[in-house]
């Protein structure tokens, strides 16, 4: 049972990196943009974009939250007893990233959409570089029970370039999912402008890896020695082959297919690592059998999440098949105006 819910776990962090990833991939090419006037058309298909799901794609996060400190209490304990700070900011991250986009668009004064969208931008910035450095320090061993915090815990070699990776794959996911956008709505040149900065973002992706490995080697073996031998080598692998299949369909214009392979090599990514740490959530003091919650609790569980499955996944499916297809339109200034406010016949 513990193992079970370890996977059930491992799979809805993998789910909050492609879904949550695409949305702070968007903020980033949004810092990116350059001015109000050279930035505009860019930010006009982010937000565009990202209006129908930003809020759904953190669904993935709260279930995480669930799962962890309702399956594995004494990791929930731990990790966020060593990682207060981190988490905070990631958390307040979150918190003005969601006000900055929704506060943004509305807004009628320059000054103001410039303000809002500073924080929308540089918290999608900031989150994913903190979540990353909070992972790096649990792969690299600085995460125990009893632990206490401490800045070595998330600021060390190890930390900040998963922090970074994480960023840079975000980047590169957000790129992607803009290319196909971009298609979809006939802006041709945006898709080009995107395609550009995907292959950039792979790119950086590549050249931080390449960093990470003696660092990884030297800073967190037992992950590295999973990352180099059996299913976490095997995943490896495969990530790497989904990474340069997105980049052969970007160049041929492919944008459906290239989403498919992005999400697959992130989402392959996040399965090596959990390959690599087993059978510890603490590499290497604490493994899944001994921080599981007690039986009773693991059986509920589980129950709560065959229902939410069940009751959820449908509607999470058709959401994001129809946004893909282009059938989640906002309304126009027009078409809200047209249909009058309550009262105006009475």
């Amino acid at each position: 049972m513990p193992e079970l819910i370890a996977w059930v776990l491992l799979v809805a962090i993998a789910a909050y990196a492609c879904a949550g990833g695409t949305d702070y991939g968007a903020g980033f090419w949004d810092l990116m943009a350059g001015g109000a006037e050279r930035g505009k058309r860019p930010r006009r298909l982010i937000d565009h974009a990202m209006a129908p799901v930003w809020e759904v794609n953190n669904v993935w996060l709260i279930f995480v939250l669930v799962v962890m400190w309702t399956g594995f209490p004494t990791v929930f304990q731990a990790v966020f007893s060593a990682m207060w700070l981190p988490l905070a900011l990631a958390a307040v991250g979150l918190v003005l990233r969601g006000a900055g986009f929704a506060l943004r668009k509305p807004s009628r004064r320059l000054a103001q959409r410039r303000v809002y969208g500073a924080m929308f931008a540089i918290s999608s910035l900031l989150t994913p570089f903190f979540l990353g450095a909070v992972l790096g320090g649990i792969a690299s061993g600085r995460v125990a029970v009893g632990t206490t915090a401490s800045a070595d815990a998330w600021a060390n070699e190890t930390s900040v370039l998963t922090g970074l990776l994480a960023i840079a794959a975000t980047a590169f996911l957000g790129a992607v999912f803009l290319c196909s956008d971009a298609g979809r709505f006939g802006a041709h040149d945006l898709a080009d402008y995107f395609r550009l900065r995907a292959l950039l973002a792979f790119a950086a992706v590549v050249v931080l890896a390449l960093i990470a490995l003696p660092v990884t080697h030297d800073d967190a073996r037992y992950v590295w020695d999973g990352l180099t031998e059996g299913a976490g080598l095997l995943l490896v692998v495969l990530a790497g082959v989904c990474g340069v299949a997105t980049l052969l369909l970007l160049l041929r214009r492919s944008h459906g297919w290239s989403r498919y392979a992005s999400v697959a090599s992130v989402a392959l990514v996040v399965g090596a690592w959990g390959f690599a740490q087993r059978p510890y959530l603490l590499p290497t003091t604490l493994t899944v059998t001994q921080a599981a919650g007690a039986d009773h609790t693991l059986r509920w569980l589980v129950i709560v999440t065959v229902v939410a499955i069940v009751l959820v996944g449908p509607a999470l499916v058709l959401l994001y098949r129809l946004d893909t297809m282009g059938e989640l339109e906002e309304l126009t200034d027009a078409e809200t105006m047209a249909a009058g406010t309550p009262g105006d016949n009475l």
